[in-house]
């Protein structure tokens, strides 16, 4: 595992283990995390690897950084500075899992939203108040939520800023598993595990396709198949599962 100023990092051949890694401030997210996960990003971008966030401590992000918030000016919202890392995450070419345990509030939940999955347990708390400190959810959960959970729930969450326990998230599907704490990192692990035996181009493409705009549909699942039709390993797959049934 790899120590940097914000997060820890563990790389294998297959993933990578991200912890956010400011338990002082509870994990909040500011500028040199973002910049460290921008770092990430790069590395992922070259070498596709499934990536696992989690938090350390208990907490996966309390939110984005007060006190930076605080002095940033009209000029830093419209840089996007938490959304342009967050939707690079989003965007990267393997599946990235959320492990989520404890406050996951503002940007931290907005970091939580851009990941393809996300586990948890029954104490977290996830949610953005951030309309009681005179700003907007401005890091992806007015559009990323509607499309987690729906228009309706949405809606009155980032109207009202109520924080959703463990249990609600499940039960709306934001997250798609609970474990106990000490059980959290293993159970992400165990969803990178099923992934990972699958062909690593076919999942690329599987996510490439599921985020391609509707008007781009059926092209794009011919497109991507006419590939992986031809691929060596479409082609090990299948005769393998062939013999096996010969057996």
């Amino acid at each position: 595992m790899t120590a940097h100023a914000t997060l820890l990092i563990d790389e294998s051949a297959d993933r990578v283990v991200v912890t956010l890694n400011r338990p002082e401030k509870r994990n909040a997210i500011d500028a040199r995390m973002v910049e460290e996960l921008h770092a990430v990003c790069e590395t992922l971008e070259a070498e596709p690897r499934i990536l696992i966030i989690t938090g350390a401590d208990g907490v996966f992000a309390s939110g984005a950084d007060i006190a930076e918030l605080l002095e940033r000016t009209a000029a830093d919202a419209r840089r996007g500075i938490n959304a342009t890392v967050f939707s690079r995450i989003n965007s990267l070419p393997m599946p990235v899992i959320a492990a989520v345990d404890g406050w996951a509030l503002g940007g931290g939940a907005e970091l939580a939203y851009a990941a393809d999955l996300r586990v948890g347990t029954p104490r977290v708390r996830i949610g953005n108040p951030e309309t009681g400190l005179g700003i907007i959810a401005a890091a992806g959960a007015l559009w990323r939520l509607p499309e987690l959970v729906g228009e309706p729930l949405a809606m009155e969450l980032a109207l009202t800023g109520r924080v959703l326990t463990g249990e609600e998230a499940l039960a709306v599907r934001l997250l798609s598993q609970l474990f106990e704490p000490d059980d959290l990192l293993a159970g992400a692990h165990a969803l990178a595990d099923r992934i990972a035996a699958n062909d690593p181009l076919a999942t690329r493409m599987t996510k490439e396709v599921l985020r391609a705009p509707r008007a781009d549909h059926p092209r794009v699942e011919r497109e991507a198949q006419a590939v992986l039709f031809e691929s060596p390993e479409k082609r090990r797959r299948m005769t393998e599962f062939l013999e096996r049934r010969r057996r």
